[in-house]
């Protein structure tokens, strides 16, 4: 096969600060290279390099060359041509590489446009045919459609047909299905694979996520603070890593938190959700008649006990993130109601919902998004306590933090340091202190490890199961991660299109899944070898 990309001697700096050290790489046409790493370790920053997409104050050293053609000499001008035309670049978040205001069929075409003379009409033609390539075809990849009418799936098909559609000679993908459910991530997965082998493409996944490389990749790269510590085919570095980084990903893929304790099968239920129903309007497309509401959530009931970590899994679009919103009374349903501690939470009002509200707290998947940047730690992690009836004064309140701090294992000398100056599983903890601080009956967790990298993960699960039997707090999990749901959860509860379609026990469903839907997410998995 022959070589598309050829790096040698690689090296990176920002603000004299080495982040890249003498990398050296190599894609051949038709092969799927994996570059997996920790957060830090310098993935992206490659990626990026080969993109000559470095920020102003970077230093670069050595040679990247596309098809013998060396990128690192190109001015910019003539590196605009070379992206999009012969070098494709899909990100991890569609929404930030897609305009929010532009028709779907205009952002592909564009890049047609940027890269051949031709018409408007024939730009349109060809962003058409790669939208069907990708599995974007009638009315879910209309072309007049905005971004938000589209699933996190549906964005990402959208991202890689805008990186397909000049048919580039090599693909750089960078964390492209961490935000996806399996499903979806097993069809993006299968469509990447095509797009190699067919067309004879080279293809470079950066991700953290090991079972995703054992399923896609021919080759594997191991990426650690800023160097390649081992490289070889995928099947030799899963079964047969020497280097101990290595050794020590793949066992924190294979993590499996163990708790001494389950909850008690009488233990108090602490949150039950029955029947509730929610209707999303739709768009309008008719003067004179209205169009039926989207169902997102359709007579859902469920329950949670004291101490107990329950997961809600589903693919995009299933109604999951819909239901949370009502659970943490941030929606209203049409029908049903959600009761925690006993009394009616989701059409509470005044003192009522106040008291109610700081028995269930809330840790999002990008906690960078739910903080005041402006803000230091400590008055982020006691935000919750204006919920109190009498909140702590001053010394009281730092006491408190400093103590929470320690529960989540950050130093109470944190409290004075701005988000920014932490990474993301520091953060994560942060978060975590936040949700603790009132003490609630029960946490929601939506998507809160999938962006983690496997070590970061696996330091937050075992952190949430320690918490869990030492404060006897109920979890709800919810998740695509059906390898985060499986090692953390008691029950699981299988969401799709609105309704709940199985329960049970976390290993009895993994084990013996009775509903086809269940089978298929499972299937879907991407596993690592044993």
């Amino acid at each position: 096969m022959s070589e598309v990309l050829r790096i040698e001697d690689l090296s990176v700096t920002i603000a004299a600060t080495p982040i890249i050290k003498n990398v050296s790489l190599s894609v051949a046409a038709g092969e799927i290279l994996g570059l997996v790493g920790a957060s830090g370790s310098g993935k992206s920053m490659t990626a990026r390099a080969i993109m000559q997409l470095l920020p102003p104050d970077a230093g670069m050293s050595g040679s990247v060359q596309l098809r013998g053609e060396s990128l690192s000499r190109m001015s910019a001008v003539q590196m605009q041509a070379v992206r999009g035309r012969d070098l494709g670049m899909i990100f991890q978040e569609p929404m930030s590489a897609l305009n929010p205001l532009m028709r779907i069929g205009d952002q592909v075409a564009e890049t047609v446009l940027l890269h051949r003379a031709v018409s408007r009409r024939a730009a349109r033609a060809a962003a058409r045919a790669a939208l069907d390539q990708v599995g974007l075809s009638g009315e879910a990849g209309a072309l007049d459609r905005l971004p938000f009418e589209l699933s996190g799936g549906q964005r990402q098909r959208v991202a890689i047909a805008m990186a397909v559609v000049m048919a580039p000679c090599l693909l750089i993908a960078d964390e492209p299905t961490t935000a996806l459910d399996v499903i979806t991530q097993a069809q993006v997965l299968a469509l990447l694979r095509d797009l190699a082998k067919v067309r004879g493409m080279g293809l470079l996944l950066v991700t953290h996520d090991l079972a995703v490389i054992a399923q896609l990749t021919d080759r594997v790269a191991v990426m650690q603070q800023g160097e390649i510590v081992e490289q070889g085919s995928t099947a030799q570095i899963l079964y047969h890593g020497r280097q101990p980084y290595t050794q020590s990903l793949l066992a924190a893929a294979r993590l499996q938190p163990k708790r001494t304790g389950k909850p008690r099968v009488d233990a108090a239920e602490v949150l039950q959700v029955d029947g509730v129903v929610l209707d999303y309007p739709r768009r309008r497309r008719a003067l004179f008649s209205a169009a039926a509401p989207l169902r997102a959530v359709d007579g859902v009931s469920l329950s949670i006990r004291a101490g107990e970590t329950v997961g809600l899994v589903g693919e995009s679009g299933s109604g999951k993130s819909s239901l949370l919103k009502v659970i943490l009374a941030l929606q209203k349903s049409n029908h049903g109601r959600v009761s925690l501690l006993g009394d009616v939470f989701s059409v509470a009002t005044g003192t009522t919902k106040k008291r109610l509200r700081r028995g269930i707290q809330a840790v999002f998947q990008d906690p960078v998004g739910s903080f005041d940047p402006r803000w230091p730690v400590e008055r982020l992690v006691a935000e919750p306590f204006f919920l109190l009836d009498a909140p702590p004064h001053a010394a009281e309140r730092s006491r408190k933090v400093a103590e929470m701090l320690d529960q989540v294992g950050m130093n109470a000398s944190d409290a004075q340091r701005y988000p920014h100056e932490f990474s993301g599983g520091q953060r994560q903890r942060i978060a975590i202190a936040r949700a603790l601080i009132t003490q609630p009956a029960v946490i929601a967790f939506d998507e809160a490890v999938s962006a983690l990298d496997v070590l970061v993960r696996e330091q937050i699960l075992l952190l949430l199961a320690q918490l869990a039997e030492r404060l006897n707090v109920a979890y709800l999990f919810v998740t695509h991660d059906l390898h985060v749901i499986r090692a953390i959860a008691d029950r699981i509860y299988i969401m799709q299109r609105g309704r709940i379609v199985e329960e049970g026990a976390t290993e009895s469903v993994f084990n013996s899944p009775q509903h086809a839907y269940t089978r298929a997410l499972i299937e879907a998995t991407p596993a690592l070898p044993a």
